[in-house]
């Protein structure tokens, strides 16, 4: 029996990927067939599910492997996807199901004639492959796969509505603070396969004395993998300092900000903290600070809930707040506490959100017809004074918002717009001369001092990191900026060819992805660029309304440059990643920032040109403030 429940657990994730690949086909005007085929696939899931989980516990829930899937293999490397079943990924799965289903249920109403109605359904089988991806996987190349899903369908749900202007402006601002969780899970990746000499699978940190061996051996490196982990759970899960993309997803329709951002998505950070505990609670620094980052977080978002003025966004910080609760009680041990107040807390969210537009005419009503003057309070009191300043600092949100963009990516947009000076021939120019150099250094190796040979590789990644910022901050040629994206991971590839032995077939796999994903988005532009002779980045210019088929090609072709899961251009920078060595530590830093800033740059660029209120005046839309 043990060997037919592992057998089904890609069972799973092939689900709902058919349901979306044969939901596509289907005529955006038929809205039952769209919904229907939907419902009938989380319906399916759910039945399914329910009657695993029955089995699997009577059967004294086993835990469950299967490592079969092999993607690529090279000599030093294997991208193997892997699955892996316990109590925690147990839970996810009952509650994910559920709450799946019923939202699934009351949006074939909630959404009826809505522009978009098919995109919708289809954005939440692609969101809920992700989810079953994380939550069934077997190692960090798994959960990767399905966390970079995850971070892109919530872009394509908070910009939902993409023909108004504060849907797309927070969708791009929680896809940023997303990047910042793609970019340490990557680096704990590496480090990780550092740390270990290959690539370590969940089940294997159940031995306790293997692990505690292996942190007497590497403590340091110990610690910044857990630091990593960490980084991404709090991005995920809301965590201070990054509390405020929450209420930013709430720009989405209401049963999309109820499923995901209510309940299953902001408590992945939760799960990802779970399955890797028994690597991080020898570690006392960071069980304290978890603890301490989960406190922190209660306190100010129960304080930051208690003044807002619009319900989701009180919905949003209490569920943070509680969310912080569950990270105590995971550094403390209280899994089955964790758990069950995971469960809760998803459900109960789910609830409010669904029910909060009634919510919010009974108490307009109520405000008019039970209307309570306030008493006189002694505002010059020292205790009052206090209330008031928190109250400010709770009304402002702590400046979180400020705060990241501050320390995060400002300096990144400063450095990029330190560049403006390059022209698109001088850019050129330095490119072919110093991409010739390389070229050169690659082939002779033996004529270059080994003391200078050594800081090649990080040198072209340090110009790859380069071009890829002036891409980040361009705002006037989308030919440019995507330029600059290819040029980047042109520097890339001859950055790690420096750095040692790489296959012919590896540089093959990786660019092929690059060049077929450049030249298609660059052929988009330029024909856009023929019908409409304006496409800048200084503003959204709204052009999926009238060109929604070169929309689609486009982000499709984003998808590729940006190293999207299961492209060429993806395995081949996880193949990249492999190819550096553990004392590298700075030339990781550089390839995983260009990834982070590479993704950014060309959502930016799909964002601006084709989402967003429509240039043409003649296009009706909602005003700034909507």
């Amino acid at each position: 029996m043990t060997l037919l429940l592992t057998s089904m657990l890609q069972f799973f994730i092939l689900l709902p990927f058919l349901g979306f690949v044969f939901s596509l086909f289907i005529p955006a005007k038929m809205e039952n067939a769209v919904s229907r085929t939907v419902l009938f696939t989380v319906g399916l899931h759910l039945i399914l599910s329910w009657v695993f989980l029955i089995i699997w516990i009577l059967n004294n829930h086993p835990t469950l492997e299967k490592s079969e899937i092999v993607l690529f293999k090279t000599k030093d490397y294997q991208f193997l996807i892997s699955f892996y079943f316990d109590k925690i990924s147990a839970v996810y799965l009952f509650v994910g199901s559920a709450l799946t289903f019923l939202v699934t249920q009351y949006c074939r109403w909630y959404l009826h004639r809505e522009d978009g109605y098919k995109r919708f359904f289809n954005v939440i089988l692609f969101f809920y492959i992700g989810y079953n991806l994380i939550i069934f996987s077997g190692n960090f190349e798994t959960l990767f796969v399905g966390w970079e899903i995850l971070g892109f369908s919530s872009f394509l749900l908070i910009g939902f509505y993409r023909h108004r202007y504060l849907p797309v402006k927070n969708a791009l601002k929680v896809f940023t603070v997303f990047r910042i969780a793609d970019m340490s899970l990557l680096i704990a990746m590496w480090m990780s396969h550092a740390f270990w000499h290959k690539n370590v699978n969940f089940s294997e940190f159940a031995d306790n004395q293997f692990i505690i061996e292996n942190l007497e051996n590497h403590p340091v490196l110990g610690v910044l993998i857990s630091l990593m982990i960490l980084l991404a759970a709090a991005v995920k899960s809301g965590q201070l300092p990054f509390s405020s993309w929450v209420p930013r997803a709430m720009e989405g329709p209401t049963p999309s900000s109820a499923i995901f951002y209510g309940s299953l998505s902001v408590h992945l950070g939760a799960f990802l903290l779970l399955r890797t505990f028994p690597f991080w609670e020898h570690l006392n620094f960071i069980v304290i600070t978890v603890v301490t980052l989960g406190l922190f977080t209660s306190i100010i978002a129960t304080g930051i809930a208690r003044v807002q003025s619009s319900v989701k966004t009180q919905i949003a910080y209490s569920s943070i707040a509680q969310i912080g609760l569950i990270f105590i009680e995971i550094a403390l041990g209280f899994h089955i506490l964790a758990l069950i107040h995971f469960a809760g807390n998803a459900f109960l969210r789910t609830y409010q959100l669904l029910v909060s537009p009634s919510v919010v005419s009974y108490m307009i009503r109520e405000q008019f017809y039970n209307f309570i003057p306030r008493h006189y309070i002694d505002k010059k009191s020292a205790f009052k004074k206090l209330d008031y300043s928190i109250y400010l600092l709770c009304l402002k949100e702590f400046n979180l918002d400020g705060f990241v963009y501050r320390f995060f990516w400002n300096p990144l947009k400063w450095v990029g717009r330190k560049l403006n000076y390059f022209s698109g021939i001088e850019i050129v120019i330095f490119f072919v001369a110093t991409y010739l150099i390389g070229l050169i250094c690659l082939f002779n190796q033996e004529l270059i001092p080994e003391e200078v040979y050594k800081y090649l590789p990080e040198l072209f990644a340090l110009f790859g990191l380069l071009m890829v910022l002036k891409a980040f901050a361009e705002r006037k040629s989308a030919l440019l900026s995507l330029g600059l994206v290819i040029t980047m991971h042109l520097y890339r590839t001859l950055a790690i060819s420096l750095n040692g032995h790489i296959n012919t077939n590896e540089i093959i796999l990786y660019l092929s992805g690059v060049i077929i994903s450049g030249v298609v988005g660059y052929v988009c532009l330029n024909e856009l660029k023929s019908l409409e002779h304006n496409i800048t980045l200084d503003q959204f210019l709204g052009h999926s309304a009238e060109y929604p088929t070169l929309s689609f090609i486009f982000l499709l072709a984003c998808l590729g440059l940006m190293a999207f899961p299961m492209t060429p251009t993806f395995i081949g920078v996880e193949i990249i990643f492999s190819h550096i060595h553990e004392d590298q530590a700075g030339l990781v830093f550089l390839a995983a920032l260009s990834y982070v800033v590479t993704g950014l740059s060309l959502i930016r660029i799909y964002a601006r040109i084709f989402l967003g209120p429509h240039v043409k005046t003649y296009h009706a839309h909602p005003n700034r403030s909507s």
